[in-house]
């Protein structure tokens, strides 16, 4: 009698050019990829082009793409606009020294949308962005501490990423919530510097911050954190924000480098927070690499040159560069009003579907999640905070089964990080969405009640 073989075999037979390929990789890379957050299940999709909405990786296998590079591809792959643009620059120079009116462009764009953003700066990534960001409120304040919040993600600059990734102990959570490395030997001078928050926990923001105001710059808040589980603030803890700051003379940063996608006017506008600085990234490069500092007239002057040495130096050889701004700008340009709002109506009809099949089959789920971003959660009530969402064994396992299935389905599911849709697709992927969540809690549940 023949056995069955164990599913990484399995995965093997269908999947074998990505499995020589990751083969291959370990050889080079430290852990066999140049990213830690890109999945396994249980080696990557090695992708060999992209298309609309879809993936196509080595092996010819067709994916409904979720993940959209982390959120930044709007628009889905090889969006024709965009490929168009960056060609007719290639012959042109790729990059300068010099600026160009491209970078203009990109600014006047985004300056005339988004309410904090009075004045920008150009960078290369989102962590560059939030760095500087977060140079700009010290040299602003002549103060080095920041206050952010527990679990939320925002790049990898040290006084950015402490306390990001922080779990209960064997004796549960702490309280107040403490800094926490994410990576051994950061000095104890970061640690000293960061002081964490507890989402909409009105009480435990304005106790810190009266306590530690002499210290602390900056309030570094990502509008709907998502690795911290995709939660909406509440209107009062947005107020309470904004108040206390504003008494002891603290800064608003909001990182809306995933979270611009939210709306025209990017997610700060829409849930009444009015930061003194805010971060863009991913949307706003086009599919190429990017980054900006935005802000208050009088904040950003501590970039400015006019008249003295800058307070904040900020440079870099790519910054700013032709490529990035021309894409950004036209993917940008498509993202009108009527785009965003019909981009969140196919986000109410998921985040509405897999409610629906939740609850009728009582399965221990929910989902937070709003505009085109959505996230399924293995708990029966939504979280409000980091520590509602965190997951344990347990509930990873849930999620790796589901994003298992789902590309069984032919849908790549983010684990454990916000999915989203892009403007390339349409009715049937949303159902195709919605089916595969089916499937997925029939074969959970083992329930013959409507499965097929």
């Amino acid at each position: 009698m023949l056995t069955q073989a164990p599913r990484e075999l399995r995965e093997t037979s269908v999947r074998s050019n990505s499995f020589r390929l990751f083969s291959r990789a370990k050889s080079v890379f430290p852990d066999g990829t140049t990213r830690v957050t890109v999945e396994r299940d249980p080696f990557p999709v090695y992708v060999q082009r992209g298309e609309g909405a879809y993936l196509v990786d080595v092996d010819g296998n067709r994916f409904l793409d979720l993940n959209n590079n982390f959120t930044t591809l709007i628009h889905g792959h090889g969006y024709a606009p965009v490929s168009e643009a960056v060609v007719g620059l290639l012959n042109s120079g790729t990059c300068f020294a010099n600026p160009t009116e491209h970078e203009i462009a990109l600014a006047e764009l985004l300056t005339s949308r988004i309410p904090a953003m009075e004045r920008v700066r150009f960078v290369n990534s989102g962590t560059e962005a939030v760095m500087f960001a977060i140079k700009a409120a010290r040299a602003f304040t002549g103060r080095p501490g920041v206050a952010r919040i527990e679990g939320a993600y925002h790049g990898a600059y040290d006084w950015a990423e402490v306390g990001q990734s922080v779990s209960p102990g064997r004796g549960g959570w702490e309280s107040p919530p403490r800094a926490r490395p994410v990576y051994r030997g950061t000095p104890q001078s970061v640690l000293d510097d960061v002081h964490l928050l507890r989402f909409n926990d009105v009480d435990g923001l304005e106790r810190l911050l009266a306590a530690q105001h002499q210290h602390i710059a900056c309030v570094l808040i990502d509008p709907m954190p998502s690795r911290a589980g995709l939660i909406a603030p509440n209107p009062g803890f947005v107020a309470a924000l904004s108040e206390v700051a504003s008494r002891y003379g603290i800064l608003i940063i909001a990182d809306e480098v995933l979270n611009l996608r939210q709306g025209y006017a990017g997610a700060s506008a829409r849930y009444g927070l009015r930061p003194d600085l805010i971060t863009a990234g991913k949307i706003i490069g086009g599919g190429f690499p990017i980054g900006a500092i935005g802000g208050r007239e009088e904040v950003m002057r501590v970039f400015g040159t006019e008249d003295a040495k800058p307070l904040l130096p900020q440079g870099g050889t790519f910054s700013a560069n032709p490529l990035s701004m021309a894409a950004g700008r036209v993917a940008m340009e498509a993202m009108t009003p009527e785009a965003f709002d019909r981009l969140e109506r196919m986000g109410d009809r998921v985040r509405l579907g897999l409610r629906e099949t939740i609850a009728r089959r009582g399965a221990p789920f929910s989902i937070t999640g709003a505009a085109s971003l959505f996230r399924i959660h293995p708990t029966p009530i939504a979280p409000t905070e980091y520590r509602d969402a965190y997951l344990d064994v347990a509930g990873m396992a849930v999620m790796r089964r589901m994003t298992h299935q789902f590309a069984q389905s032919g849908i790549l599911l983010p684990y454990g990080a916000a999915a989203c849709l892009s403007t390339a697709m349409g009715d049937g992927d949303i159902e195709s969405v919605l089916s595969a969540f089916e499937d997925f809690l029939c074969a959970e549940t083992q329930s013959g009640k409507g499965c097929a």
